[in-house]
């Protein structure tokens, strides 16, 4: 059976996961800055002198009650702070599991330029955090089945922070799937209504790139799956399907001797609740749009002492 992390070569934090260079990522988090501070933070400039120093820690500030917090985002949070020529030592290590009351970071420096850095820096360790907790939940939730299935993210992303959003995902124990359109050829439902079908649309797929691009095909019927592997799919994605649904498709498939030949993803309706139902039944990958489009920030503040 194809393996699912090496065949679609995810090595997601890699400084180029997105980025080519750290001056890349730089510039985005500079420019993120650039729109919260505008001209100048006129409050710490009117009320605190320009050459005041101050020290101060972020810390977890969310009530756990008893699930794993995922510390995620402190490396993009301390370069923020180093871009405002603060002194910044990390705590944790990305992807640690914390709790309410750690201190993840410490800063010192000018008071007016850790004032100027905290939001941003803290927004982004909040949203981050939040989605890697949410994929560990997800993660185990599984339980052992995790070693065989492994959960993804999806496009669906805040424009400008797929980067964070992804990298989070990672961090948390899943995937990132794919980054840019650009990456993998993924055929939907609305490319096989305008071209006709899942055979014509992979074969113009192949006819083009050869195997240059992983095609990937969306499929809502075991007709769809069948027709997918014997068009030369890599990988196929069952959308909206039940769990029942998902069980019949892979013990049909595997009866035509076609299961090894593709990597299955499920996609579509999948929550906390039900997907263990969906896992069980050993696809490879399960999507989930959730773990980005509905994000449920972890709680931090900064706490200056002087």
């Amino acid at each position: 059976m194809k393996n699912s992390d090496t065949f679609y070569n995810f090595d997601s934090l890699k400084e180029n996961f997105f980025f080519n260079s750290e001056l890349e990522l730089r510039t985005t988090l500079s420019n993120f800055l650039i729109e919260d501070i505008g001209t100048g933070d006129i409050t710490s400039n009117l009320l605190i002198p320009q050459e005041k120093t101050s020290s101060g820690t972020m810390v977890c500030k969310n009530d756990d009650k008893g699930r794993t917090i995922i510390a995620s985002g402190l490396a993009e949070a301390k370069m923020i702070f180093e871009i405002c020529d603060c002194d910044v030592t990390q705590l944790v290590k990305d992807g640690s599991v914390i709790s309410k009351g750690t201190e993840v970071m410490s800063i010192s420096g000018s008071a007016r330029s850790i004032l100027k850095a905290e939001r941003t820096a803290l927004n982004i360790v909040m949203r981050m955090s939040g989605i890697s907790t949410k994929t560990r939940q997800f993660v185990d939730k599984l339980g052992d089945l995790s070693q065989f299935v492994r959960i993804a993210s999806t496009r669906k992303t805040a424009p400008g922070l797929r980067y964070f959003d992804k990298k989070a995902v990672v961090l948390g124990g899943g995937i990132a799937h794919r980054k840019r359109m650009d990456q993998l050829i993924l055929i939907k439902d609305n490319h096989i209504a305008v071209v006709g079908s899942v055979k014509k649309a992979i074969e113009l797929a192949k006819s083009a790139f050869g195997d240059k691009r992983k095609i990937e095909c969306e499929v809502v019927n075991l007709d769809g799956i069948v027709d997918a592997i014997n068009s030369g799919a890599d990988i196929v994605m069952l959308d909206n399907f039940t769990p029942e649904m998902v069980r019949h498709s892979l013990e049909k498939i595997r009866e035509f001797g076609l299961r090894d030949r593709v990597i299955i993803e499920i996609s579509g309706g999948i929550n906390y609740d039900n997907i263990y139902d969906y896992a069980s039944s050993r696809p490879d990958v399960i999507s989930i749009g959730s773990l980005t489009h509905s994000v449920k920030s972890i709680d931090y503040s900064l706490e200056i002492s002087s």
